[in-house]
């Protein structure tokens, strides 16, 4: 029996989100631990699931807060690695009136692209489910040898690969570049969470079901959710296709870990069910909790530590029927 549910490898880092204005009426940034990988695990780690997170923090402040909130809320760090050199990266990230988001970062060299084959405890990689990872571990030579060599020992231990692309063009040296690193997850997992503008502009078709058959007839991927924010998400699923409308909420407040609350309660339900097990009421009942989530967190700031629960999750999707 593997000891962990889901072990995911990637970026950790520090999300300064607008908060207000000050009274000399400079904008206020509040300082909120972030990064795709440890948002999936922390809401996993919220309704029940064990994780682990591979990666890497820099040996100062940041890097010490970011620790310590992995460890409140229940993720595994023994893989989490300190750098001496690097520092823990920085992302600054403008939300405009509509939702949408404009990320900074401070990343040149920052400690997450910084991990190195030879520091990933592959018994830790030998003892999971499930093997998360996105395309932010791929940006840069040291960390991209790293994430293949970690997807290689969890593959080959019998763990199902799961993959959110979470594409941010600023973090890349050309989009050619990070369409060859998406190929290359596409080409490895067994589950897909994608976002709407992600499949559009990977395929470079307009309608998703297109791109998502594309994808499905090149990489012959299980299980792929689409995510499509206040449009819903679906899912694909040999020959299903399941659509769910979204939770949308009047207080929301930013979208960030949105989709990485989708994706994990999506994984929630691949742990539950098995990934051979599907039919169309287990995808959208799945959907229906993965929307539900995610719209809980646009409610809120600073994903990581503040994932709802299960009771919360359903008493939504309750009051909504």
């Amino acid at each position: 029996m593997k000891t962990f549910d889901v072990v995911a490898l990637g970026e950790l880092l520090i999300d300064f989100t607008e908060n207000g204005t000050s009274s000399q009426g400079n904008p206020v940034y509040e300082a909120n631990p972030g990064g795709a990988p440890c948002n999936v695990l922390s809401m996993l780690n919220k309704i029940g699931k064990k994780t682990a997170f591979v990666g890497k923090v820099g040996q100062d402040i940041f890097g010490n807060r970011l620790k310590a909130t992995l460890e409140e809320v229940g993720i595994d760090t023994s893989n989490l690695i300190v750098d001496e050199e690097a520092r823990t990266t920085l992302a600054f990230v403008e939300t405009f009136p509509d939702g949408d988001r404009d990320f900074s970062f401070y990343r040149n060299p920052g400690a997450d692209m910084m991990l190195k084959e030879e520091e990933l405890h592959e018994e830790l990689l030998k003892d999971t489910k499930i093997f998360h990872f996105g395309t932010l571990s791929m940006t840069h030579d040291e960390v991209r040898k790293a994430t293949k060599k970690a997807i290689s020992i969890a593959k080959e231990n019998g763990a199902l690969i799961s993959f959110d692309p979470n594409l941010r063009p600023p973090l890349w040296k050309s989009l050619d570049d990070a369409k060859e690193q998406v190929a290359y997850g596409l080409s490895q997992c067994d589950i897909l969470k994608i976002s709407d503008n992600e499949i559009q502009w990977f395929t470079g078709e307009e309608d998703f079901d297109a791109g998502i058959n594309k994808l499905r007839r090149q990489y012959q991927i299980p299980l792929i959710m689409l995510s499509m924010g206040k449009e819903g998400s679906r899912a694909y699923y040999k020959d299903l296709c399941v659509d769910v409308a979204p939770f949308l909420q009047e207080n929301t407040i930013e979208t960030t870990g949105a989709g990485d609350t989708f994706g994990a309660c999506c994984l929630y339900h691949v742990l539950e069910y098995g990934l051979e097990n599907f039919d169309e009421e287990k995808l959208s009942s799945m959907l229906t909790f993965a929307n539900a989530a995610a719209s809980i967190i646009t409610t809120r700031k600073g994903a990581l530590r503040v994932m709802p629960g299960l009771d919360e999750v359903k008493a939504l999707i309750e009051s909504r029927k």
